[in-house]
């Protein structure tokens, strides 16, 4: 077989300004790069710590992890408490993201701009759109202590602050997700004598249906996680139980919270997979099968 080795030269003469893009670009990458690492010699310069100070810190660390490793006294833990706490935290979860979807979902049509597209209407798309930016801009520990301040310590403070931080968060993506659906089911529901609230829940909707789901589901694993920080702040469940055994240096007990944290989470994420292989794919999967290879 004859190879058919293309000339340098001739494609270089044949596409000049294509080689010459090149060297503008890699003097570009060089120079950001450049600027990358003067912006770190400055941080670290001005802001960063000595040597000494993160020598000690290695070593603390250190001693951390071998706490972490060395589980004493493992027989007498009171794991009905930790497991209660566990629960709790799940139980805040589930109440404040669902009820954030809840919420979410219909403030989302307010905000998306092909459903709110009118002249008329369009200043409540962007007043919601600047609500959710206020809802989401305040972190969830923010929040916590705001509403641990205002309805007291315990569960209900936790609720209500995922339920504010998430309306912000879903009802942003839930309205960018109606927006970059296709605008002919619409059209052609609304030809054949289709109102407002038909088009949106079947021509709109049930397209981004799916992304609706899988950003749902997202946000219950999410939470899973950051609701941990919750208690530290007094919003219950399991960070109460983090704030008191780092404190009391148990780290071994904060190790067996975490890796009960992460089974949980690999759970809800198989959970959460075969949900989606159900209901986005239209593969009849049962819930308590595995799901297999997405």
């Amino acid at each position: 077989m004859i190879s058919v080795v293309p000339d340098i030269t001739h494609l270089r003469a044949q596409h000049r300004a294509l080689f010459a893009a090149q060297p503008r670009y890699l003097r570009r990458l060089g120079l950001l790069a450049l600027a990358l690492l003067l912006y770190y010699l400055f941080f670290f310069s001005f802001y960063g710590i000595e040597w000494s100070r993160l020598m000690n810190g290695c070593q603390q660390l250190g001693r951390y992890f071998l706490r972490m490793f060395v589980w004493q006294d493992f027989a007498n833990w009171p794991f009905g408490y930790y497991f209660s706490q566990v629960g709790i935290t799940l139980g805040i979860v589930f109440a404040g993201t669902l009820t954030a979807t809840l919420l979410a979902l219909p403030l989302s049509f307010l905000a998306a701009r092909n459903v709110m597209h009118s002249r008329a209407t369009r200043p409540i798309a962007f007043v919601m759109r600047r609500l959710f930016d206020l809802l989401r801009g305040i972190d969830m520990a923010i929040w916590g202590l705001i509403f641990v301040r205002a309805v007291g310590m315990g569960p209900l403070a936790g609720v209500l602050a995922i339920i504010l931080q998430d309306v912000g968060l879903l009802g942003k993506l839930y309205a960018e997700g109606h927006e970059s659906v296709e605008r002919s089911p619409s059209r052609g529901l609304g030809a054949v004598g289709a109102n407002s609230l038909q088009k949106h829940r079947f021509g709109i909707f049930t397209q981004s249906f799916p992304q609706f789901l899988a950003l749902s589901l997202y946000q219950i694993e999410s939470n899973t996680r950051s609701a941990a920080v919750l208690g530290f702040v007094g919003a219950g469940g399991v960070g109460l139980v983090y704030a008191e055994n780092m404190r009391l240096w148990n780290w071994d007990v904060v190790m067996f919270l975490t890796l009960i944290l992460v089974v949980v989470v690999m759970a809800m994420d198989a959970l959460s997979s075969r949900l989606r292989k159900r209901y986005i794919s239209g593969t009849p999967v049962p819930l308590w099968q595995p799901a297999g290879r997405d």
